[in-house]
């Protein structure tokens, strides 16, 4: 009879095995509930046999949320979202620490939500990079509102082009409070100048959703434009970007 081996003998084992009254067990990671795996599976399903139409708001949260936290039911999360925010769309542009304010929020799932909206705002960029500007207008009002109709504070951007309109850089000449930008027109043409631009198109947000220019939106752009014609420089136009319709200055015979 061959002899069994004491648990000496098995020096590269770890002692608890042979120990048990010290044993740990070992705790192995809970599988998400059938209901919700289903769940998921069906929006994703939806979402690839009709794209991103066929998801409701609150779907395609429910999946880029839930990326964050795979094995979480995070559809009373979704909820408080969009009933603080609104829709979608205002939720992925809200500010990292407004996100985080929310009760069950995560700083990985905020995380997901901002790199939606750098994924929503580089598409939108690409389709008026290599156009002509002045020839794919709609392009360019779509690029605006993608990345500034949710913005919570004023931003004015600058479209800076070249001498066959196309985009040289977007760039953001500065930025406010909820409903006041600072301006330096001087800072803007030598920019242009910087970049050999010869046309301009300024691009500023009204948080407030109205996008009625102001007396001092007016009178800035009046500077600007008198600033770029002594550099022969073009002011095409001033849109104001605001929750659902934008105001264009060359729309409206202001420039």
């Amino acid at each position: 009879m061959s002899k069994i081996p004491a648990s000496h003998d098995f020096p590269q084992m770890p002692q608890w095995l042979f120990d048990l009254d010290d044993a740990r067990p070992v705790q192995m990671p809970a599988r998400l509930p059938s209901i919700l795996r289903n769940h998921r599976h069906d929006l994703h399903n939806r979402l690839m046999s009709g794209g991103g139409a066929a998801l409701q708001d609150s779907d395609l949260l429910d999946l880029v949320v839930g990326r964050a936290l795979p094995r979480a039911d995070v559809r009373s999360l979704v909820e408080r979202l969009l009933h603080t925010f609104g829709d979608y769309s205002t939720t992925i542009s809200a500010p990292v620490a407004r996100l985080l304010q929310i009760d069950g929020m995560t700083l990985e799932a905020a995380q997901e939500l901002k790199l939606i909206e750098a994924s929503a705002h580089r598409l939108a960029r690409a389709r008026v990079l290599t156009l002509p500007i002045l020839s794919s207008w709609n392009a360019v009002v779509d690029y605006c509102h993608t990345v500034l109709s949710h913005c919570g504070i004023e931003r004015l951007h600058v479209l800076y082009l070249d001498r066959k309109n196309r985009l040289i850089v977007d760039e953001v000449a500065a930025q406010g409070t909820v409903d006041h930008v600072p301006v330096y027109p001087r800072e803007i043409i030598k920019r242009a100048l910087e970049l050999n631009a010869s046309t301009l198109i300024l691009v500023h947000n009204h948080p407030s959703g109205d996008p009625t220019p102001s007396d001092s939106d007016i009178a800035m752009t009046t500077q600007i434009r008198d600033a770029a014609a002594t550099m022969d420089i073009n002011l095409h136009d001033h849109l104001i970007i605001g929750k659902a319709a934008e105001f264009s200055f060359r729309g409206h015979g202001l420039l």
